[in-house]
């Protein structure tokens, strides 16, 4: 079976993804619409350091408000 991945929305392409772990091609699907749909997210690095951690965990609160 070949899924039309273009046709789902993107919570029917995340769920379907979630289902089909092993397909790559609905998972390059996934991340190239989610970048297409959000072009100003913000993205972090993954933290290395205790530094790092905190400096994210500082970050995450001050946007979430907390």
């Amino acid at each position: 079976m070949s899924a039309d991945f273009q046709a789902m929305s993107l919570h029917e392409l995340r769920a379907y993804v979630l289902e089909h772990r092993e397909d790559e091609a609905a998972f390059h699907a996934l991340v190239d619409r989610y970048k297409a749909d959000y072009p100003n997210r913000v993205s972090y690095p993954v933290p290395k350091t205790p530094e790092d951690f905190q400096e994210i965990s500082r970050v995450l609160r001050e946007r979430l408000g907390k």
